[in-house]
């Protein structure tokens, strides 16, 4: 099932790659989260139940709101537009940063973790690869990478929002509303833009894959993954998504990647898997015995965060 869903996943920046070539952006993420809404509603009453559905609407609309603006709406946009200047497989490696950006927002917003030792070491490594790749990049395409990490820092933010805000809210009620939310506010745009635009059959059939596989059926494989092995084990598709992505732009679009994508991925990865704890800190300390205040740092930092994390996992929106 992670294989599965990596190789989805993967694909999505295939797919919006193939859609910006005709569609303007606003118009892609209104044709997607349409789809995406309307697919998820039809699920929703067999999940959860209509009148459960009704009332977590009403409940938390609020915060419905904010998340749907903060990690869909704006995030999706930034992203399509960034893939307008930027090939598929560089926007799935900045994307791979998001994990920092979460680590960063939690310590210095939100007071939920310790970004100390090796974490505190993580996170400057994630934003020296980061920096790798957006400062290898040709000057017309700057923006386009700056983009993409907004969307980064977006879903960094929106992770901890669902984390703090709507970790009782069940996670397709937080999907449906964050499609259905973001649609509606894409739909001036997406529908003055599309007016008078010649599309092609490849556009349309891209918007419907990540309408119905990339956003609805990822995002139920997403949430069966995580009820079945745990949200630490769902979380590496972080891992394996821009390699896939990587693998999609060569076969299918003819992108070619240098030394220095690579090398940025391979920083960024680093940097990930140090700051979210993922390498093991020596419980010891060299100079004799003690325990290492890195270590303690660590095991409490993530006591505090541990609830909120498997909620904003269990919520993570798809690409």
């Amino acid at each position: 099932m992670l294989a599965a869903l990596s190789l989805i996943w993967g694909a999505s920046f295939l797919f919006i790659k193939i859609a910006v070539q005709d569609l303007a952006p606003a118009t892609l993420i209104l044709g997607r989260l349409a789809l995406a809404a309307i697919t998820l509603a039809l699920i929703a009453p067999f999940a959860v139940g209509s009148r459960d559905t009704v009332a977590a609407l009403r409940a938390n609309w609020k915060w419905l709101a904010v998340v749907a603006l903060v990690n869909t709406a704006i995030p999706f946009w930034l992203l399509s537009w960034g893939e307008t200047k930027i090939q598929s497989g560089l926007a799935s490696i900045l994307q791979a940063a998001v994990p920092i950006f979460n680590a960063v927002l939690a310590f210095a917003f939100f007071r939920e973790m310790r970004v100390t030792g090796l974490k505190l070491l993580g996170v400057v490594v994630g934003f020296v690869g980061v920096a790798l790749l957006v400062g290898a990049q040709p000057e017309g395409k700057v923006l386009g990478a700056l983009a993409v990490v907004g969307m980064a820092l977006c879903y960094g933010l929106g992770g901890l929002f669902i984390g703090r805000h709507l970790a009782h809210v069940h996670p397709l009620v937080v999907a449906l509303a964050s499609t259905a939310i973001s649609a509606v506010l894409a739909a001036p745009a997406g529908i003055a833009q599309a007016v008078g635009t010649s599309i092609g059959w490849e556009p349309i059939v891209a918007v419907v894959v990540l309408a119905v596989l990339g956003t609805a059926i990822a995002y139920l494989l997403n949430f069966a993954l995580i009820r079945s092995a745990g949200p630490a084990y769902a979380a590496l598709c972080t891992y394996l998504i821009p390699p896939i992505a990587l693998a999609y732009g060569a076969i299918f679009l003819d992108e070619r990647f240098g030394g220095s994508a690579f090398l940025a991925l391979l920083v960024i990865l680093a940097g990930v898997a140090l700051g979210s704890g993922r390498v093991p800190i020596p419980s010891r300390s060299w100079a004799g015995g003690t325990r290492s205040f890195f270590s303690r740092s660590a095991r409490s930092g993530d006591r505090r965060i541990s609830s909120s994390r498997s909620a904003s996992a269990t919520s993570r929106p798809p690409r």
